[in-house]
């Protein structure tokens, strides 16, 4: 038989950002609701990694950090906290961070069927109201394509879309990089 720990019906953010360290699985947090974190396909996990190897020597210099999904963020002091894929930030305040990032410029959320509607969703309605956050950037792990929102000017977004072939532009770290090397070693549903 396996033991299940209980996961509180409601906490308040205190009572999660303590209790949530000494769990076994990495857990969201929403309006009082803790949700737990299911584990990735390999493709999924390889993308996430591609983009991450990709952006770290070029934010190091810039005095930036790049984060994968073990690493949680703030999107509100009060709710909700979640676990993007890849995050960047350069703000002062989390180069130093140890618990979570607050003022993130970029997200990048890996897709799979399971977590698309929510990605598209709910985390990119709470994402868009972090004042910091300059794009948004979502990775199919089933076929080649990227799309990018680019936070414009008041409250518009812009929208990029990518497929085979096509240069990324990352204008708010200033990083341009072919999208295959999002997909360099990644075995795509249709290759299978």
């Amino acid at each position: 038989m396996i033991a299940i720990s209980q996961q509180p019906q409601k906490m308040t953010i205190e009572e999660y950002l303590e209790w949530e360290p000494d769990q076994n699985i990495r857990y969201e947090y929403v309006n009082g609701e803790v949700f737990a974190m299911t584990g990735g396909t390999i493709p999924h996990n390889d993308i996430a990694l591609n983009l991450y190897t990709a952006l770290r020597p070029h934010l190091r210099s810039r005095g930036c950090r790049a984060n994968v999904s073990d690493v949680k963020v703030q999107v509100s002091p009060k709710s909700p906290y979640y676990y993007p894929d890849v995050i960047v930030s350069c703000d002062p305040q989390d180069l130093n961070a140890r618990k979570f990032i607050q003022n993130p410029k970029l997200i990048a959320e890996v897709l799979s069927p399971g977590t698309s509607g929510k990605d598209r969703g709910e985390k990119f309605t709470s994402y868009l109201t972090i004042p910091t956050l300059q794009e948004y950037i979502l990775i199919d792990s089933e076929k080649i394509s990227v799309e990018r929102f680019c936070r414009g000017e008041g409250r518009m977004w812009l929208y990029y879309p990518y497929t085979a072939g096509d240069i990324i532009t990352l204008s708010s770290i200033e990083f341009e990089f072919p999208i295959e090397l999002l997909y360099e070693g990644v075995v795509l549903e249709t290759e299978e």
